[in-house]
């Protein structure tokens, strides 16, 4: 089995790729975690994105996958704190609420990946695995 690793150090033990997913909405969360999972990701979520900055001390995730609209901060703003707080791992956006410029402005924060809500099945899974692969730093680990 190929998998990707990132450059940054990781303890052995932890061979699997960890996902943050942000979304105000438990369903979609549990949906999100459940989806992950059994595609082997660890996962760790969060019911907002002030949840997610409040966190400190445990290692950053592989990739981030964040709702665009949600109470307290947007996906984009939310990725935007993100990179100023030097956290560098990619950020898929998921959004229920498409419109023609979201692309754009994810783009300007540094989102290449944006997903549709109904969409989110193997999909989202592919562009995790891609983002992670395509960051800077990465390469492929034969894990077997």
């Amino acid at each position: 089995m190929i998998e990707v690793s990132s450059h940054r150090a990781r303890p052995s033990s932890l061979a699997q790729l960890t996902v943050f997913v942000v979304d105000d909405d438990a369903a979609v969360l549990g949906s999100l975690r459940f989806l992950l999972e059994t595609d082997g990701f660890a996962v760790r979520t969060f019911r907002s994105g002030t949840a997610l900055l409040n966190v400190s001390g445990a290692p950053g995730p592989d990739c981030y996958v964040i709702d665009y609209k949600m109470p307290d901060i947007n996906g984009i703003e939310l990725a935007g704190h993100l990179r100023k707080s030097d956290r560098d791992a990619p950020v898929i956006l998921i959004t229920g609420y498409p419109d023609e410029n979201i692309s754009a402005r994810a783009a300007t924060a540094g989102i290449k990946n944006v997903v549709l809500k109904p969409l989110l099945d193997e999909n989202l899974v592919k562009c995790i695995r891609h983002a992670i692969q395509d960051r800077p730093g990465a390469y492929l680990r034969d894990s077997t």
